[in-house]
């Protein structure tokens, strides 16, 4: 026996002189997860069965964020999630319109329906159940007591557990009625209200909520931002919630809302200590920060009288000294001095002692001949009249250079370097001799 949608059984049949019987259900509160249909029976109808017996021809209609099953002896042999209206037919076999519900409804409906069949004859106990598949909004939760959370910073390279409390409300919708139907609530006479159920929910969401901070903070999300991360928040509490909830039940978190998490004083006071701490070994924020601990000790000494006032000026004292020290430490060695074999690199002034500069890997000059001259044109160094590159005349009175500042003189005084590789001051028409 089957469901045959009304609209498509309609042409070449005369319908109403067929149905015996509606089954319907008015709009579900949002209290109500499950409810049985009721029957309506035309006034013109002969139909005289029994309440628990649906007769071969009746309507059954399906309204949107509803799901409606038809039970036999305890077993569910029909469902249907698409709204519309549906004959029922004992001579087709069991239909499944599952709309848009869970995709694992058909492998329950496989496992669980009717497997017998009663030669024509309708068994003698027969139901229509509703669900409420529509997004049910507004359950509160709320940790009593702590939860640890876990606590990664990686810039500072943070790793502690503290304490948090969170507080919101979440939503969650049925998205496999056939097992909620057969693991919770089966063969209710009226109906099954949430408050049946969400007290047990909330207790275990409650106990999933410590995995799943886990995971939220493995992604390097602190507690403070979990407010705008709540869908991430949401899919770990399905992952750690699905072999009871989802497997089990059919039910499955579709949101959850974080209004506050709020760790204990002691927590964050350790947690911005720390990360005031660790923001000091930059050397200009500590820097910084010794010289407003120093105007912050002129202004005390500056507003107090008497012994306060030397009492500041000493702290401000204090302030500099530790300052000075820091500084200190992080003063670059002094050059080491140049041994015998050591050359300074013309391109960056790096003192080197190979063939080559470690710091740029420019080639060590080789010694110069002052009797020769570097042609203008090519840069070829020649000792006759001409460029032996080019042909170019040999220039007459090449200015001689040498540093103003410091005398460094170069081994080529006609073709200085741009600046001077001992004091670095820039070679131009000052340092011409």
């Amino acid at each position: 026996m089957g469901l045959i949608q009304a609209a498509l059984s309609s042409a070449g049949n005369i319908l109403s002189e067929q149905w015996k019987e509606y089954f319907y259900c008015e709009a579900l509160p949002a209290n109500v997860l499950a409810v049985r249909g009721k029957k309506r029976v035309s006034g013109f109808s002969s139909n005289t069965a029994d309440d628990n017996i649906i007769t071969n021809g009746s309507i059954i209609a399906v309204a949107d964020g509803q799901c409606m099953l038809i039970v036999e002896q305890g077993k569910i042999v029909d469902v249907c999630a698409v709204p519309g209206e549906y004959k029922y037919d004992i001579s087709t076999e069991p239909s499944l319109f599952s709309g848009n519900l869970s995709d694992s409804i058909i492998d329950v409906f496989a496992n669980i329906g009717k497997r017998f069949t009663y030669g024509g004859q309708p068994p003698k106990d027969q139901r229509v159940y509703y669900f409420n598949t529509k997004e049910l909004t507004g359950n509160k939760y709320g940790t009593p007591s702590p939860v640890p959370f876990r606590v990664v910073d990686r810039n500072i390279g943070l790793d502690i557990d503290i304490s948090v409390r969170c507080f919101g409300e979440y939503s969650y919708r049925i998205s496999n009625p056939l097992l909620f139907y057969t693991n919770i609530c089966g063969n209710v006479s009226k109906a099954y209200t949430r408050d049946q159920i969400e007290g047990q929910m909330k207790t275990e969401l409650l106990t999933a909520l410590q995995p799943a901070f886990a995971r939220i903070s493995d992604m390097g999300i602190r507690y403070s931002a979990l407010p705008g991360h709540t869908s991430e928040f949401a899919a770990a509490l399905n992952e750690e919630l699905s072999p009871k909830w989802r497997d089990l039940r059919g039910i499955e978190i579709v949101s959850i809302g974080v209004s506050s998490v709020k760790a204990s004083e002691e927590d964050e006071k350790m947690i911005k200590e720390l990360q005031r701490n660790a923001a000091l070994r930059d050397p200009n924020m500590r820097d910084a920060h010794i010289a407003g601990s120093a105007a912050a000790a002129m202004q005390a000494a500056a507003s107090n009288e008497g012994s306060g006032a030397a009492m500041a000026f000493m702290g401000m004292n204090m302030a500099g000294a530790m300052g000075n020290m820091y500084q200190s430490h992080q003063a670059p060695a002094a050059p080491a001095a140049p041994t015998a074999n050591s050359w300074t690199c013309p391109a960056c002034g790096t003192a080197a002692t190979g063939k080559f500069c470690p710091e740029c890997g420019a080639k060590k000059p080789e010694p110069v001949d002052p009797n020769t001259w570097v042609c203008e044109g090519c840069g070829a160094r020649n000792k006759g009249k001409f460029c032996s590159e080019c042909g170019a005349k040999k220039p007459a009175g090449a200015p001689q250079y040498k540093c103003d500042k410091c005398g460094w003189e170069p081994a080529d005084p006609t073709h200085p370097p741009k600046f001077c590789p001992e004091c670095g001051d820039p070679f131009d028409s000052g340092d011409i001799v």
